[in-house]
This record gives C-alpha cells, structure tokens and sequence, in this order.
C-alpha cells in the first residue's frame, strides 16, 4: 500500500530516546513532521537533524512537532541527541513496524549491493491525523525549509 497525501497517517506508539511512549493518536491537535531517516549520527543524517534543531522555534510556531524514527535502538537515538543537543522525539523502532506502516522499508542499492533499508522521507500530518504532505527527496541541509 503506497500512502498519499489526503490519507489517514497509520497510528504508530514507540518508546523515543528517553523512553517516553509517544503515539500519533495522542498528538491530534497539533501537526506532526515524521521524519524517517536511515541511521543515526552518519553524514546526511546529522546534517538533516541538525537542520530540524536550528529551526524548531519557527517549526513550533507553526504548530509542527518534530518526531525522527529510524530502525536504532533506544542507546543509539540516546547519544545521537545528546551528542548533537536534538529537542526532539527520536522513536525506536527496532521490529520495523513504523518504516513499514508507512512504507519506507525498501529495498536500497548502494556500490552494487541490494539491501533492505529505511528511505529518507518526511511526512507532515495534519491536526486530525491526516497526511497533509510527503516529502520523498528530502534536502538535508534545508529540510526545515521544505517543511515551511
């Protein structure tokens, strides 16, 4: 099932970093920017979360909660936004259950290697848990940006 703007977004409750339980359904009434990234801290990664970091105040006032998931543990995500001071939710999501809900658990070719992995793609969930946008090439640098 390929998900589009106009749809329900899956629910999904995973521990974050913290171990704080966080589920779509519990966040209605403010948007959400989910933001599946493949690993923490590699190159594209930090470049991408440090650019949430740098612009939360105005992601905020716009009434947009930031949430990473990617397929680390609970250590990983924990020292990846204590190294980089990240103010957001990083969910664990360990068994696969979130990248696949949302399909972004793909298969992936890098230096001639086929794999399964997580794509870079950010969804922007409305107020009542609507898919309102999907970003599938997400400007790491600028990530911010394209979410504005």
């Amino acid at each position: 099932m390929t998900l589009e703007p106009g749809q329900p977004a899956p629910d999904f409750s995973a521990p974050d970093q913290a171990g704080n339980l966080i589920s779509l359904r519990e966040l209605r009434g403010q948007r959400v920017a989910l933001y599946f990234y493949p690993k923490d801290d590699t190159p594209g990664c930090t470049a991408q979360a440090c650019n949430l970091r740098d612009h939360q105040e105005e992601l905020t006032a716009r009434n947009i909660r930031v949430i990473g998931v990617s397929t680390d543990g609970a250590a990983a995500h924990q020292k990846f936004a204590l190294k980089y001071d990240l103010p957001f939710s990083l969910l664990v999501d360990t068994d696969k259950k979130i990248v696949q809900d949302y399909g972004v658990w793909q298969e992936k070719k890098n230096y001639g290697k086929t794999y399964m992995g997580t794509v870079r793609t950010t969804f922007l969930i409305d107020e009542n848990g609507v898919i309102e946008k999907i970003i599938k090439k997400v400007d790491t640098k600028e990530h911010a940006a394209q979410l504005l």
